[in-house]
Parts: C-alpha cells; sequence; structure tokens
C-alpha cells in the first residue's frame, strides 16, 4: 500500500460520527446564499479580486469564502496556500502564503490543531514532517506534481549504490520517501548555497535537470542531475521571450529557475517565487511578465498597483485540483488526511532542518 493510499483509507467517515484519528466531529453544511451579511463581510476581499473575477461568479465564490472562514475558527484550522493558488483561495481564505517550505515552517508556529494545505501533495507530506503532531488536510489527494513523481525514494537508493561518496541534495519539491534518502534538502532560492556548502567538487542534485543545471552555470561544483523536470516551467522557450520583448520592448521578464537554462539567459531576473514577488514589489517596473505559473501574476498584481501585468499563462493542472468547493468540504468532513510514516518522517525531517540550520 502506498503513503497515498494508506492517507486516503483514513478519510473521515461520516457514519462514525468522527473525523482523523478520531477527535473531529461533522459540522452540518452551511447555507451558501449571497446574502447581505456575506457580501459586506467579503467585501474587502472582493476589493482585492476584482479584476480577475466577475461580480456574478462573487455572489456562487463569496459564500464559500465567508464559510470557510467560519469554519476555520471552529475546527481551529490554518490555511496555507502556495502562490500558485487562484486568487480566490490566496486572497478570500489562505493565512498564511508563500512557497512550499515557506509555508510548512510558518505552519509550525502557529498553535492550530488543523493544517490546511492548499497545494500539492508534497507540500503537505513536508507540514506533516514539521508538524507531525497536527493534522495535515489536502482538499485534493490527486494533487500531485510532475517533479515529485519523476523520483522515488528507491531510486535515490540506487542512486547512491552507483555514486558513493557524492552528496545527493533533494530539492524540497519531492516526497518524504525521497526526502528521507537524501542528505539535506535545498530551496530554489538557496540551492547554490547547499551545493557549495559541502566543500567537494562534485554533487548531485535532484530531481530537477532545469533547477540543477542553473545552479552549475554559477558554481565552479559539478552538479550532476535527474531527468526531472516541472511540467509547467520546462514548457517555456528563449524564442518565446525574445517573440514577446518584440511586441513589448519594454517589459521586464523573471523567471523561476525551473525553466530551461536558455530561458532563464533571456530573463532580466531569475529566482524563486518568494524572491519574484520580492523582485516586482521592489523594483516596480512598468510592465513585467513572471515566467512561472499564471495564477502567481494575478496574486501579485493586487498587491502592486501601478505595474502591468503581460501573462504568458501556463496553468499547473495539478494545482488548479485545489478549489474553493473543495476546501470546504475538507473542513466540514476533516478529509483528505496526509499520513507519513514516522521512521520515513524523522529521516526526511533529518534532511530539511540541516538545510534551515544551514540558513539560520
Amino acid at each position: 500500500m502506498t503513503l497515498n493510499q494508506a492517507a486516503a483509507e483514513r478519510r473521515f467517515n461520516p457514519e462514525a460520527g468522527v473525523g482523523p484519528s478520531g477527535r473531529f466531529a461533522p459540522i452540518a453544511r452551511p447555507d451558501l446564499s449571497f446574502t447581505a451579511e456575506v457580501r459586506e463581510a467579503t467585501a474587502p476581499v472582493y476589493e482585492k479580486v476584482k479584476h480577475f473575477i466577475p461580480e456574478i461568479e462573487w455572489a456562487v465564490l463569496a459564500p464559500m469564502i465567508h464559510a470557510i472562514n467560519k469554519l476555520k475558527k471552529e475546527r481551529n484550522a490554518v490555511i496555507l496556500a502556495h502562490n500558485y493558488m487562484t486568487p480566490d483561495i490566496y486572497h478570500g481564505v489562505a493565512d498564511i502564503v508563500g512557497d512550499s517550505l515557506q509555508l510548512a515552517i510558518e505552519a509550525t508556529r502557529t498553535d492550530a490543531d488543523v493544517i490546511v494545505q492548499c497545494g500539492v501533495h508534497f507540500m503537505a507530506e513536508t507540514s506533516k514532517i514539521l508538524s507531525p503532531e497536527k493534522t495535515v488536510l489536502i482538499p485534493d489527494m490527486k494533487a500531485g506534481c510532475s517533479l515529485a513523481e519523476s523520483i522515488t525514494g528507491a531510486d535515490v537508493r540506487a542512486l547512491r549504490e552507483r555514486n558513493p561518496g557524492i552528496p545527493i541534495i533533494t530539492y524540497v519539491n519531492t516526497s518524504a520517501d525521497v526526502k528521507a534518502e537524501c542528505d539535506i534538502c535545498c530551496t530554489s532560492s538557496n540551492a547554490l548555497q547547499v551545493v557549495e556548502s559541502f566543500g567537494v567538487d562534485k554533487v548531485f542534485l535532484i530531481p530537477d535537470k532545469y533547477l540543477a543545471a542553473n545552479v552549475g552555470n554559477k558554481t565552479d561544483v559539478e552538479v550532476l542531475v535527474w531527468d526531472g523536470a516541472c511540467e509547467v516551467h520546462e514548457r517555456f522557450t528563449a524564442q518565446e521571450l525574445r517573440d514577446y520583448r518584440q511586441i513589448e520592448p519594454d517589459v521586464k521578464i523573471i523567471a523561476h529557475p525551473e525553466c530551461p537554462p536558455e530561458v532563464v539567459a533571456e530573463a532580466d531576473f531569475a529566482g524563486s517565487t518568494a524572491h519574484m514577488i520580492d523582485w516586482v514589489k521592489t523594483k516596480r517596473p512598468a510592465k513585467v511578465m513572471m515566467i512561472t505559473e499564471c495564477s502567481m501574476a494575478d496574486n501579485v498584481a493586487s498587491e502592486t498597483p501601478g505595474v502591468s501585468y503581460i501573462r504568458p499563462c501556463n496553468l499547473c493542472p495539478h494545482m488548479k485540483r485545489i478549489t474553493l468547493s473543495k476546501i470546504l468540504d475538507t473542513l466540514l468532513e476533516m478529509k483528505e488526511e496526509v499520513i507519513v510514516d514516522p521512521a520515513i518522517a524523522e529521516k526526511a525531517r533529518t534532511a530539511v532542518e540541516r538545510m534551515i540550520n544551514l540558513n539560520s
């Protein structure tokens, strides 16, 4: 049985009258009418998202946002939303927003009993690894990741057997099983620092071949790769960026390092999602193009008035499995619970904490 299957079998059973670990009672489904109370309560949110969500659609979304925000308090839950969530989730119900590791770290600092992970499965696993005492839920257990699914723990063990003595660094965008088999984790923002921290001439940086190549271009360390990639970022091409510049000569292009090296070379700046957001907020370019999942531009646009966004819209189909209606169901029924084997979690936590300690 896989971890995903085991987690699925622990879903809330309404007939039993309890939720995960027997600690949560069911809550009756709320009225989702667009009342005056709902309109008033959600008005500040709509002010942020009105350029992306028409009023007719808001009449459906607002009651769910209102209900979710009430349910959070009843469940003592915190909602973590990745930067790639849609604006209704990102601005409407999220308590903490950011990249995957930032979300997991911030969640450890809350006194919430429940974490609702609005992102993909490996992110929920990371939250569970760092907060084993909390109940971690994901609104859709099928929200996966092409990058995380490109490698397994068994692959890492085989890699180590064939290459004894070479440190293996894993990107946080991997399963708990993979993290448990690696020496240390990294993020897209600290990958270069982690690579050079070993003081050796050769390391593996897995599984993203493009992140590894982009880091390798900045260091004398030989960075060995695994043939994995993000299905969103690998679709961008250097020619596409050159074509956009011809149409919009004054646009500033910023790219995620999961993009191919030739795409990064064409960009004015490359960095993690957090660094991309900081760059826009600091530089305030007249026009900007974010070469990443396109919902992020919508979310940042509401926080950077005066900046015009050109959107080459590559959507992540896995992230888009997370919706307001599924978040509502998750809190009502306390499903789907993410479980990580304690032995795997302990080893994976060591790899994550080594990275955190390196940055502290």
